[in-house]
C-alpha cells in the first residue's frame, strides 16, 4: 500500500505542476513578456516532461495540456497539435542523445520547440482563413521569436523543481 500511495502523490504533484503552468498563463507579471508575447508555460512543462520519457508519453502530455489550454482560451486553432509535436520531438531528441539534461540544452530545445509550436498555430490560422495570409506570417515572426526567447529564459524555473520532484519520486514515475 505505501508504494501505491507514493505513486498517487507523484501523479498528484505532476498533474498539479501542469495545472500551475496553465494557470500561470494568466499571471501577467513584469519581465514575463517580450514584444507583447508572454511565456508559454505549458510548452515549457511539456519539454521538461518529455526529456527522459518516451515519445508516446510526450504526445500524451502535449495533447492533454494543449486541450486544457484550448479549453481555457480559444479552441480554434488548437494548441494540442503543436504541444503534441513538441512532446514527441523532445523525447526523440533525448532518445537519440542529441540533448542532455542541463539548462543550456533545455533552453535551446525550448527555444526551437516554441518556434515549432507557434508555427503550427500560424499554419492553422492560414488553413482556417481566420486572418489574411500576409498578416498571419508577418505577425508569426514576432510572436514566434518573442515566445521562444522568453520561454527559453524561464525554462529553468520550471525544470529545476520538476526534476527534483521526479527524481525524488522515481519509484512512482508516471
Amino acid at each position: 500500500m505505501p508504494n501505491l500511495f507514493g505513486k498517487l502523490i507523484n501523479w498528484l504533484g505532476t498533474v498539479g505542476s501542469a495545472l500551475l503552468c496553465l494557470l500561470a498563463l494568466w499571471a501577467p507579471l513584469p519581465g514575463w513578456e517580450v514584444a507583447g508575447v508572454g511565456v508559454d508555460w505549458p510548452l515549457i512543462w511539456v519539454v521538461c516532461w518529455s526529456v527522459g520519457r518516451s515519445a508516446g508519453w510526450g504526445a500524451v502530455a502535449g495533447l492533454a495540456l494543449g486541450w486544457a489550454q484550448d479549453g481555457l482560451t480559444m479552441a480554434r486553432p488548437t494548441h494540442a497539435l503543436g504541444l503534441a509535436l513538441v512532446g514527441i520531438l523532445t523525447a526523440r531528441l533525448q532518445k537519440q542523445r542529441f540533448i542532455q539534461e542541463d539548462f543550456i540544452s533545455l533552453a535551446l530545445i525550448t527555444f526551437a520547440m516554441a518556434v515549432l509550436s507557434e508555427t503550427c498555430l500560424a499554419v492553422q490560422y492560414s488553413l482556417l482563413d481566420m486572418v489574411p495570409l500576409p498578416e498571419v506570417w508577418s505577425h508569426h515572426q514576432w510572436v514566434a521569436l518573442g515566445s521562444a526567447l522568453i520561454s527559453s529564459l524561464w525554462t529553468p524555473l520550471v525544470y529545476l523543481p520538476l526534476r527534483w520532484w521526479w527524481r525524488k519520486n522515481e519509484s512512482g514515475t508516471p
